[in-house]
């Protein structure tokens, strides 16, 4: 059996956790900050965690993580 691939956009936005959490980074902080509020920019710097619904389909993608 040959070696599965990792999906490589995926492996560049996801992270697995200890506990087997998947961790991301948020979305819309990349452009047209002006228009945001100072308190949403700043909870868009901290990461977040895939929900359970989709962590199976990320997990998929990343066989070795």
């Amino acid at each position: 059996m040959p070696k599965m691939k990792t999906k490589r956009g995926a492996a560049k936005r996801f992270r697995v956790t200890g506990s087997g959490k998947i961790k991301r980074g948020k979305a819309y902080h990349s452009h047209i900050l002006t228009s945001k509020t100072r308190k949403r920019k700043r909870s868009l710097r901290k990461g977040g965690y895939v929900d359970k619904t989709n962590a199976a389909k990320v997990k998929k993608m990343l066989p070795y993580a």
